[in-house]
């Protein structure tokens, strides 16, 4: 779990504080739970714990760390770590984030296309502004 939280965040696997602090964190949210669990699976438990902890503190985990995963917004890195690294369903994700399906898929789909684009022709759009606006002529 500590690695799908170093995914999430981008940090370096050998430098990761905010990883650790998300994990600790959900970690931390599962076991206050756990006197309540009948018959959940705790890894389960603290899959969703994760997932739900990143998706609610991701405005934290802007800023590009380094690492391919960085070129992806906190949402498609959240969607691609859960469906491919966490093998979780779809239909589960989105159900999980508040999600239709179809959005889910949306958002993975954007992901993939930003992951195979090489970095060079992924300018932001602010940067472009100027250029589309005739400036620098």
């Amino acid at each position: 779990m500590l690695h799908a939280a170093t995914l999430l965040t981008t940090e370096r696997p050998d430098r990761n504080p905010r990883a650790q602090a998300l994990l600790a964190s959900a970690l931390a949210g599962a076991y206050a739970r756990w006197d309540r669990l009948r018959d959940e699976d705790p890894w389960e438990l603290a899959r969703r714990a994760l997932v739900l902890r990143f998706a609610r503190s991701a405005w934290r985990h802007r800023r590009p760390r380094g690492g391919t995963l960085s070129r992806l917004t906190p949402r498609e890195r959240l969607v691609v770590v859960a469906l491919v690294y966490e093998r979780m369903g779809e239909e589960q994700l989105a159900a999980l984030l508040g999600l239709s399906p179809h959005r889910v898929r949306s958002i993975r789909a954007k992901a993939a296309a930003a992951l195979l684009t090489p970095e060079a022709h992924r300018t932001p759009w602010r940067a472009r502004v100027p250029r589309l606006l005739g400036a620098g002529r």
